[in-house]
Order: structure tokens, then C-alpha cells, then sequence
């Protein structure tokens, strides 16, 4: 039994999501399907790489990884298969295999999977599907594609860094509304130098002690910790933090280290 993940930006309330769910039991009845998410904001790649990159590593090798955002029919976007680090994706070549990878993918196909005329806007539950099931039943990258040495290239926002002050921006909020940032902790260990330490945020918001989980604090209060992702998290103790912080995405947090 194969399985196949769904990243999409399809969202619950309308058809679109139980169509390509159809579509791939059609042509493959005993696929084991899981949702990631169908609730990233629309086209919004850089959204879905991050939760897609602290997802994937957790599947068995050879999980089928269907990625649905920004699809929809381009004549100048590619369509494509990857595999990497025994895992296979297929999605559009828009960006967000740059964004999900540290490091250049192993094989990379362009999909040469004949297009059904009646699907032409939707290729998500067409072209994608025949390729994720293809691969989920342990079909090869050769039998759906042309090998490409090169994928579409997009740039993350990354921290700025002094000698003393990383720089970052808030780049995720979870359902819970923990804050997350694009500071990972190999970064904020390696320019801490086992320093204390300041974060800044909004105007004249600080923490100054890092957490080993959320409820290290009273209910109420705030902390910053490294949750699963690695990244750095600005959270409230059984409380929603981008509201009652006023921090949104793309803010601006800074920590300052001390001598």
C-alpha cells in the first residue's frame, strides 16, 4: 500500500479537495492518503514549503509527496517530479522545491504525462494525480518525465546578522498562534556563543531567557522556546500570541546578545 501526502491551498468548504481525493482512489483504490494541510493561504508557496519541510521527514522512504499550490495551467510552468532523500514530490516547477530543499534535489523529471483537455484548469487532479500514483506504486521517474538539471529558484527572507543581533522576520503562525520566526537554532546557538541574550519585538516587547516548552511559564505569560521545526517560536502559555503580541507575518524581531 502506497502512500501519498496532500499539501494544497484547496481549502474545506468547497469541492475542490474531495475531487483530487476521487481522482486518486480512482487509479489507486488501497492508496494510503494523509492530509498535511489544504488550509495554506492561496498560492502562497513559501507557506507551504515551510510546513511541508518540517512534515515530510517524519513519512516512510518512498512516500509521495502531491503538492497543490499555485498549479493551475501556465504555459510557462513546468510540471514536476523529484526525488530526494527517498522521498518523491510532485508538484509545479514555481519556486517551492528551492524553498523545501537545503540542497539540490537528487533526480528531477519534467512530467510528459499527456494532458486531459477536459482537466486543462485543473491539472492538479489530472496530471498529478497519474504521476503521484505512478509513483506511489513503485513506478520509476523515467516512465513520466525527461530528466531537468535545473528547477525555478525562489529566495527565503533571511536573518540579517552582526556580531551581536540576528535580525529575522516572522515566517509561520501555527493554529495555536505561536509565532515563528526564520531563526533557526544552529543560527542562534553559533552567534550566541553561549551569551545572554535580549529578543526584541514590536515596540517594547522583550524575553530574555529561552524555554524548554510551553507551559515552563505561568499561564498567560510569554516565552520563546525551539519547538519541532527548530525554529525560533514566540508563544503565550495557553494563549494565542500573534493576537495578544500584535505580531503578524513579516514582522520584524531582533536579539541583541550581550558580553
Amino acid at each position: 500500500m502506497g502512500i501519498i501526502t496532500l499539501t494544497t491551498d484547496l481549502g474545506s468548504k468547497d469541492f475542490y479537495q474531495s475531487a483530487l481525493k476521487g481522482s486518486l482512489l480512482s487509479l489507486m483504490p488501497n492508496v494510503n492518503l494523509v492530509d498535511i494541510t489544504h488550509e495554506v493561504p492561496s498560492f502562497n508557496i513559501s507557506y507551504a514549503a515551510f510546513v511541508l519541510k518540517n512534515a515530510y521527514p517524519y513519512f516512510p522512504k518512498n512516500t509521495v509527496h502531491l503538492i497543490g499550490i499555485d498549479s493551475v495551467y501556465s504555459e510557462n510552468t513546468k510540471y514536476i517530479a523529484v526525488k530526494h532523500r527517498d522521498h518523491f514530490f510532485v508538484g509545479a516547477d514555481n519556486g517551492i522545491f528551492s524553498l523545501l530543499f537545503d540542497d539540490i534535489p537528487e533526480d528531477v523529471v519534467e512530467l510528459n504525462i499527456m494532458q486531459d483537455l477536459k482537466y486543462l484548469h485543473f491539472p492538479l487532479v489530472d496530471i498529478f494525480v497519474k504521476a503521484a500514483t505512478h509513483l506511489a506504486k513503485g513506478g520509476k521517474l523515467k516512465d513520466i518525465g525527461l530528466p531537468v538539471a535545473e528547477i525555478e529558484q525562489k529566495m527565503l527572507l533571511h536573518p540579517v546578522i552582526e556580531r551581536d543581533v540576528i535580525r529575522g522576520s516572522v515566517v509561520y503562525i501555527d493554529t495555536f498562534c505561536n509565532v515563528i520566526t526564520n531563526i533557526t537554532k544552529d543560527l542562534f546557538t553559533k552567534i550566541q556563543k553561549n551569551r545572554d541574550f535580549t529578543l526584541y519585538f514590536r515596540k517594547s516587547e522583550t524575553i530574555t531567557q529561552l524555554s524548554w516548552h510551553y507551559n515552563e511559564v505561568q499561564e498567560g505569560e510569554k516565552l520563546c522556546l525551539f519547538g519541532i521545526s527548530n525554529h525560533l517560536e514566540i508563544a503565550i502559555n495557553k494563549g494565542k500570541a500573534s493576537g495578544l503580541l500584535g505580531l503578524h507575518l513579516g514582522d520584524i524581531v531582533r536579539v541583541e546578545f550581550h558580553p
